[in-house]
Protein backbone atom coordinates (compact mmCIF):
# COMPACT_ATOMS: atom_id res chain seq x y z
CA UNK A 1 0.00 0.00 0.00
CA UNK A 2 2.76 2.31 -0.69
CA UNK A 3 1.63 4.76 -3.24
CA UNK A 4 4.35 6.93 -4.52
CA UNK A 5 3.62 11.06 -5.78
CA UNK A 6 2.51 10.51 -9.54
CA UNK A 7 4.95 12.61 -11.38
CA UNK A 8 3.96 16.17 -12.15
CA UNK A 9 5.36 18.31 -14.84
CA UNK A 10 6.71 20.89 -12.12
CA UNK A 11 8.53 17.72 -10.06
CA UNK A 12 10.45 17.34 -13.37
CA UNK A 13 11.42 20.38 -13.97
CA UNK A 14 12.24 21.46 -10.60
CA UNK A 15 14.29 18.15 -11.03
CA UNK A 16 15.93 19.43 -13.81
CA UNK A 17 16.97 22.69 -12.86
CA UNK A 18 18.39 21.34 -9.71
CA UNK A 19 20.54 19.31 -11.47
CA UNK A 20 21.74 21.98 -13.56
CA UNK A 21 22.13 24.10 -10.35
CA UNK A 22 24.66 21.15 -9.25
CA UNK A 23 26.38 20.93 -12.13
CA UNK A 24 27.10 25.14 -12.21
CA UNK A 25 27.83 24.92 -8.63
CA UNK A 26 30.84 22.02 -9.66
CA UNK A 27 32.24 24.38 -12.81
CA UNK A 28 32.14 27.26 -10.21
CA UNK A 29 34.39 25.11 -7.54
CA UNK A 30 36.72 23.83 -10.22
CA UNK A 31 37.76 27.06 -11.80
CA UNK A 32 37.65 28.75 -8.14
CA UNK A 33 41.62 28.50 -8.17
CA UNK A 34 42.48 30.02 -11.33
CA UNK A 35 42.11 33.43 -10.39
CA UNK A 36 44.43 34.84 -13.77
CA UNK A 37 42.74 32.51 -16.22
CA UNK A 38 39.17 33.44 -15.04
CA UNK A 39 39.86 37.03 -14.87
CA UNK A 40 41.43 36.61 -18.64
CA UNK A 41 38.06 34.90 -20.17
CA UNK A 42 36.45 37.87 -18.33
CA UNK A 43 38.69 39.99 -20.27
CA UNK A 44 38.03 38.13 -23.81
CA UNK A 45 34.26 38.44 -23.31
CA UNK A 46 34.43 41.93 -22.63
CA UNK A 47 36.28 42.47 -25.66
CA UNK A 48 34.17 40.39 -27.58
CA UNK A 49 31.16 42.39 -26.37
CA UNK A 50 33.21 45.55 -27.21
CA UNK A 51 33.51 44.15 -30.89
CA UNK A 52 30.12 43.85 -31.39
CA UNK A 53 28.75 47.17 -30.32
CA UNK A 54 31.65 48.59 -32.40
CA UNK A 55 30.50 46.55 -35.38
CA UNK A 56 26.84 46.72 -35.00
CA UNK A 57 26.62 50.47 -34.05
CA UNK A 58 23.42 50.20 -31.76
CA UNK A 59 22.70 48.70 -28.44
CA UNK A 60 24.95 51.89 -26.62
CA UNK A 61 21.89 51.59 -23.73
CA UNK A 62 23.05 48.04 -23.11
CA UNK A 63 26.68 48.74 -23.06
CA UNK A 64 25.84 52.09 -21.10
CA UNK A 65 24.02 50.31 -18.50
CA UNK A 66 26.65 47.27 -18.11
CA UNK A 67 29.64 50.11 -17.63
CA UNK A 68 27.78 51.35 -14.78
CA UNK A 69 26.64 47.91 -13.08
CA UNK A 70 30.13 47.25 -13.93
CA UNK A 71 31.74 50.50 -12.04
CA UNK A 72 29.50 49.52 -9.16
CA UNK A 73 31.01 46.62 -8.75
CA UNK A 74 34.43 47.90 -9.07
CA UNK A 75 33.65 50.39 -6.15
CA UNK A 76 31.81 47.84 -3.59
CA UNK A 77 35.04 45.49 -4.42
CA UNK A 78 37.55 48.65 -3.04
CA UNK A 79 35.49 49.49 -0.30
CA UNK A 80 35.99 47.70 3.25
CA UNK A 81 33.16 45.89 4.54
CA UNK A 82 33.30 47.67 8.28
CA UNK A 83 34.15 51.09 7.52
CA UNK A 84 35.85 52.85 10.60
CA UNK A 85 34.66 55.78 9.87
CA UNK A 86 31.24 55.11 9.98
CA UNK A 87 31.92 53.73 13.41
CA UNK A 88 33.61 56.52 14.42
CA UNK A 89 30.49 58.38 12.98
CA UNK A 90 28.25 56.13 15.27
CA UNK A 91 30.02 57.30 18.40
CA UNK A 92 29.34 60.86 17.78
CA UNK A 93 25.66 60.46 17.44
CA UNK A 94 25.92 58.21 20.53
CA UNK A 95 27.31 61.31 22.57
CA UNK A 96 31.22 59.93 23.41
CA UNK A 97 33.41 61.89 22.78
CA UNK A 98 36.24 59.23 22.18
CA UNK A 99 38.31 59.92 19.37
CA UNK A 100 39.88 56.74 17.68
CA UNK A 101 43.17 56.11 18.29
CA UNK A 102 46.31 54.03 17.20
CA UNK A 103 46.78 50.42 18.92
CA UNK A 104 49.34 50.91 22.33
CA UNK A 105 49.32 47.57 23.12
CA UNK A 106 50.65 43.98 21.86
CA UNK A 107 46.58 42.37 22.73
CA UNK A 108 45.09 44.88 20.67
CA UNK A 109 43.24 43.60 17.72
CA UNK A 110 44.85 43.43 15.09
CA UNK A 111 41.64 44.16 11.83
CA UNK A 112 42.45 42.93 8.42
CA UNK A 113 41.04 44.79 5.16
CA UNK A 114 38.05 42.78 4.65
CA UNK A 115 36.45 43.98 0.71
CA UNK A 116 32.62 44.44 1.14
CA UNK A 117 32.56 42.29 -1.93
CA UNK A 118 34.87 39.26 -2.29
CA UNK A 119 37.24 39.12 -5.21
CA UNK A 120 34.99 35.90 -6.43
CA UNK A 121 31.67 37.49 -6.11
CA UNK A 122 32.84 40.08 -7.89
CA UNK A 123 34.30 38.31 -10.98
CA UNK A 124 31.24 36.01 -10.74
CA UNK A 125 28.53 38.97 -10.91
CA UNK A 126 30.73 40.61 -13.99
CA UNK A 127 31.17 37.66 -15.40
CA UNK A 128 26.92 37.14 -15.50
CA UNK A 129 26.68 40.68 -16.26
CA UNK A 130 28.63 40.32 -19.82
CA UNK A 131 26.99 37.25 -20.52
CA UNK A 132 23.64 38.63 -20.59
CA UNK A 133 24.71 42.07 -22.15
CA UNK A 134 26.09 40.05 -25.09
CA UNK A 135 22.30 38.43 -25.42
CA UNK A 136 21.19 41.26 -25.08
CA UNK A 137 23.16 43.36 -27.90
CA UNK A 138 21.87 40.58 -30.52
CA UNK A 139 18.04 41.45 -30.34
CA UNK A 140 16.69 44.30 -32.00
CA UNK A 141 14.23 45.25 -28.71
CA UNK A 142 16.88 46.01 -26.85
CA UNK A 143 18.47 48.69 -29.52
CA UNK A 144 17.04 51.55 -28.29
CA UNK A 145 17.87 54.54 -30.03
CA UNK A 146 20.00 57.00 -28.37
CA UNK A 147 22.61 59.82 -28.69
CA UNK A 148 25.69 58.19 -27.65
CA UNK A 149 28.11 61.04 -26.43
CA UNK A 150 24.96 61.78 -24.07
CA UNK A 151 25.61 58.59 -22.33
CA UNK A 152 29.09 59.20 -22.35
CA UNK A 153 28.62 62.14 -20.68
CA UNK A 154 26.15 60.62 -17.80
CA UNK A 155 29.01 57.75 -17.12
CA UNK A 156 32.00 60.53 -16.82
CA UNK A 157 29.45 62.92 -14.71
CA UNK A 158 29.04 59.36 -12.74
CA UNK A 159 32.54 58.72 -11.98
CA UNK A 160 33.51 62.46 -10.67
Amino acid sequence: MDSAEPDTPFAAVSAQTSKLGRIYQSYLDKVTPYKAYRWLSTGALLVLFFLRIFTAQGWYIVCYTLGIYLLNLFLAFLQPKFDPSLTQDESLEDGSTSEPTLPTKQDDEFRPFIRRLPEFKFWHSATRAIVIAFFCCWWEVFNVPVFWPVLGMFLYNEVL
